[in-house]
């Protein structure tokens, strides 16, 4: 984060931190698939739009320290994903988010269950979890 992303309080702006927890979803994705969203969307006709996003506070974020977003997948369903945030700067979590998103297939914008390559990539994150249930 950077000094644009400042509000009058010279504390990150509440808007910009939902932006960078998806942001490092993507990147997740991008790691772990080797594709982020836009690729899974366009290339392979799967898109995960997003059904609920909760965000709790704990510590300001500022542009003193670099801001560090831990990412992983804590649930699959039939049909969703959900992701666990932890953000952190200099040591000190400043938010945590948990995400829900569906797997649809994107050009009819119909739910779907996630592609099979895609729950066995996701399975050894989530093995102290029932990853399948419905």
């Amino acid at each position: 984060m950077t000094w644009g992303d400042c509000d009058p309080a010279r504390i990150a702006y509440t808007g910009r931190l939902p932006w960078f927890a998806l942001d490092a979803i993507n990147a997740w994705w991008e790691e772990h698939l080797g594709q982020g969203w836009y690729q899974l969307e366009l290339d392979r006709n799967v898109g995960t739009p997003f059904v609920r996003l909760e965000m709790d506070f704990t510590a300001p974020v500022t542009p003193r320290h670099r801001l560090i977003c831990h990412v992983w997948p804590s649930r699959l369903g039939d049909s969703s994903i959900t992701f666990r945030v932890d953000a952190e700067q200099d040591g000190k979590l400043c938010f945590s988010a948990r995400t829900v998103s569906v797997f649809i297939t994107a050009d009819a914008f119909k739910k779907r269950k996630p592609p099979e390559d895609i729950r066995d990539m996701l399975a050894p994150f989530l093995k102290d979890a029932a990853p399948f249930d419905a």
